[in-house]
């Protein structure tokens, strides 16, 4: 019998070629005569165009006692225009594949349009519809209005979002719209028909003001000429810009206990704010976050779940709230998890010695080495998608940020050292200017926390 292994041919082993550069891709810009400013991005092999819109109105131009307004109004531009019905709009949607989102937040109205390229056409011209003319029906409005009523004793009973409200409720003042939902509160929203939608939309929806984002495979596709078809003809005066106010924040170290009798977890929101993306800081601070709480083999993780086995996982964040290129802006710096109500007391114990530990003696260089390669490395396949460039560019366009930003910050990223990282994330979580937010059985959790001496504590009702 024949050594089959003595005939087997080996071929050489392959081995890695030379890294192929990378960079987040800076759009080329232009505009329509309406106002509109465009950004566009070629990505070949992007056969799927993603449509980003930004529409200045911003929860802060709500009428007073109908937040929530911006809500409905973007959730009713797909809901109908003047030439079909909710039906047939959504019909025309599903027929060239195309998928239409909206929402509202601090800084305006997204609009996002996902579309094959072979479809773009009649993409744009479904899109431009809802923009240009979209029909606030009343009854559409009124299930609208209805569904989010529906939402909100879910959103109450959730413990991360109940957390989130108390958290922004007590960081920023009553006053300020920051303090209460972004979509709207069971009070207000109930007071929302289809006059107040309609009046929200024509004092702040217009071309100019406005930005689209186009990015995808864009070959044999003569854009300019098919978004003067169909956003051209979009149009409005030029509405009187958003006056921008500061927005205080009280950081004060404190404690909010919301009541849930009986919960077998206590849901952790810690927060405070910050600077946004317009501080030189921002590049070290995102690395310091990402080493104090990023992944499962962050520093918070490791001593709170690895160690001790108190949770499943704790994340500490840095979110853009509202970034102004005055300097205006702010973020919200936090920390979430939860842990077993027996454990609250020693679990925020140990959260703070990381913090305070962290201030003593600094991130390691194997944790900052570690957290750079791979929040720099796992960026391409990050941006693989044109809906994940647009999303990005669009963000760019609300933050005021200037265009090759993205690709700057890698740059950044790469370039930070060990002690300037650690200085941002000890700034970021000062451990004498924290909120802590609990949500969970007070009756258990309230004393031992008191002893922990992290502020004063508040029962409120869950």
């Amino acid at each position: 019998m024949t050594d089959a292994t003595s005939t087997m041919q080996l071929h050489p082993r392959p081995s890695a070629g030379e890294p192929t550069p990378w960079a987040f891709p800076e759009p080329e810009r232009g505009g329509l005569p309406n106002g509109l400013t465009l950004l566009r991005s070629h990505r070949p092999g992007q056969r799927l165009i993603a449509v980003e819109v930004n529409l200045t109105a911003p929860l802060a131009a709500e009428p007073t006692g109908q937040e929530g307004v911006a809500t409905i109004m973007a959730r009713a531009l797909n809901e109908g225009t003047d030439r079909h019905s909710a039906e047939e709009f959504a019909a025309e949607l599903e027929r060239c594949g195309a998928t239409l989102d909206a929402h509202a937040d601090h800084p305006g109205v997204r609009v996002s349009l996902e579309v094959p390229a072979t479809r773009l056409s009649r993409g744009l011209e479904l899109l431009a519809d809802a923009l240009r003319a979209p029909a606030f029906a009343e009854s559409e409005i009124e299930r609208l209005v209805a569904n989010r009523l529906d939402e909100i004793p879910h959103e109450l009973a959730n413990p991360a979002r109940r957390a989130a409200m108390a958290l922004y409720g007590a960081l920023f003042p009553a006053e300020s719209r920051m303090s209460r939902p972004r979509q709207g509160a069971a009070e207000t929203v109930e007071r929302i028909d289809a006059k107040a939608v309609r009046r929200f939309y024509e004092a702040h929806v217009r071309p100019a003001g406005a930005t689209a984002v186009v990015v995808g495979d864009l070959t044999g596709v003569d854009l300019d000429a098919e978004l003067e078809r169909t956003l051209g003809a979009w149009t409005g005066t030029r509405a009187e810009p958003h006056v921008w106010k500061p927005v205080e924040a009280d950081d004060t170290g404190r404690v909010i206990v919301v009541d849930r009798p009986g919960a077998v977890q206590t849901q952790l929101l810690i927060g405070r704010t910050g600077s946004d993306r317009h501080d030189p800081v921002h590049p070290a601070r995102r690395l310091g976050v990402y080493c104090l709480g990023g992944t499962i083999t962050s520093r918070l993780d490791r001593v709170l779940r690895e160690e001790k086995g108190y949770t499943y996982g704790v994340r500490a964040f840095s979110q853009v709230l509202l970034s102004r290129a005055d300097g205006t802006g702010l973020s919200l710096l936090g920390i979430r998890g939860s842990v077993a109500t027996e454990v609250t007391g020693p679990a925020l114990a140990d959260l703070w010695k990381v913090l305070r530990d962290l201030a003593a003696d600094g991130l390691t260089d194997e944790e900052r080495d570690s957290a750079a390669q791979y929040l720099v490395g796992v960026a391409p396949l990050s941006f693989e998608t044109a809906s994940a460039v647009a999303g990005t560019l669009a963000d760019q366009v609300e933050e005021e940020l200037p265009d090759d930003y993205q690709a700057r910050l890698y740059a950044r990223l790469a370039e930070t050292g060990t002690v300037e990282a650690t200085a941002a994330v000890v700034r970021a979580f000062p451990a004498d200017r924290l909120v802590t937010v609990l949500v969970g059985d007070a009756e258990k959790i309230a004393e031992p926390v008191r002893e922990l001496g992290i502020g004063e504590v508040t029962v409120v009702s869950g």
